[in-house]
């Protein structure tokens, strides 16, 4: 016996769709109102219908637009960072010449004043007076520019900081695949990725292998990356079963998995863990709860996903 259908989702959320379908508007979706017919032969043909108007799409798409311009990623923010740092390091030891050398004449001014014991010439003194003020007005001067210089830094290092994500301080996070069955809403199973972003198509397919039941019929999944790649597809073939990806931008085609993991995220939002054991801990507990519980979408209503299994079997 094949089971009809488990739904898994790589977390994708679309925000907002703009614009409605068009009057008269005809997609692969439309034959599911047709409830008289098998569901097994509704998802072929709900298959074969996207495959074609992939395919039309495909032959009709324009050419890429030039790339625009993306705005600076946290990496090339650090680089100016960086750049802003050792622009500071330099003129700091710059300053600190210039400082030295003023130093040094005003202790030979000092020295000269203190052991003058030649009678004075008024003429030779007016002029060493008048050249000392001009470099003290000189010194002024430098010292307004560097005052200036700092403000001019601090603001720029200060607008770095605010562009930067207020995450960038995180290292690492923690991926979640959802695997639940559509007939009777079981959750087969919440495996963890600790690679976070650079979580591979081979190890989401590892995590299927171990999961999914033998008697499937119909995968159902989003267009994630990882559920597109040829390694992917090699295990629906192995394995005998159909991949139905549904429509963009239309999350409630999928829409048993997107609900659950609304709920996944409701219950961890009160639950702390300090390493991915505990995590993983946690996901046990939950699935195991919600595989207890009654659950409303079920055709018999106050049976649990696991007592609704059981009666399905036994039929």
């Amino acid at each position: 016996m094949k089971l009809p259908a488990v739904s898994g989702s790589s977390g994708r959320l679309v925000v907002e769709r703009c614009g409605d379908e068009a009057p008269g508007a005809s997609y692969p979706g439309q034959v599911f109102a047709e409830s008289e017919r098998p569901y097994a032969e509704v998802m072929h043909a709900f298959v074969a219908a996207s495959q074609a108007r992939a395919a039309e799409r495909a032959r009709a798409a324009p050419e890429a637009p030039p790339a625009q311009e993306l705005p600076p990623s946290a990496r090339a923010l650090r680089l100016q960072q960086a750049e802003l740092r050792a622009w500071r390091r330099q003129v700091r030891a710059e300053r600190k010449q210039e400082d030295t050398a003023w130093r040094s004449l005003r202790m030979e001014r000092r020295a000269q004043a203190a052991a003058a014991t030649a009678p004075r010439r008024p003429g030779r003194d007016r002029a060493q007076a008048a050249q000392w003020r001009a470099l003290r007005h000189q010194r002024r001067q430098v010292r307004a520019e560097r005052e200036q210089e700092d403000a001019s830094w601090r603001e720029a290092r200060q607008a770095l900081r605010e562009r930067l994500p207020r995450s960038a301080v995180i290292t690492a996070w923690i991926a979640i695949l959802v695997i639940t069955d559509n007939c009777t809403r079981q959750c087969l199973g919440l495996p963890l990725f600790v690679a976070g972003a650079h979580v591979t198509a081979d190890m989401v397919v590892a995590a299927l292998r171990a999961l999914l039941p033998a008697e499937l019929q119909f995968l159902i999944s989003d267009r994630g990356v990882h559920f597109t790649a040829q390694v992917f597809q090699q295990l629906a073939a192995e394995q005998g079963f159909i991949h139905v990806v549904i429509a963009r931008h239309r999350p409630q085609s999928n829409g048993i998995a997107e609900r659950f993991v609304r709920t996944l995220k409701e219950w961890l939002a009160d639950k702390v863990w300090t390493s991915d054991q505990e995590l993983t801990a946690l996901l046990e507990r939950f699935r195991c709860d919600y595989n207890d519980r009654p659950h409303q979408g079920l055709g018999m209503p106050g049976l649990s996903p696991n007592e609704f299994a059981e009666r399905i079997w036994l039929m």
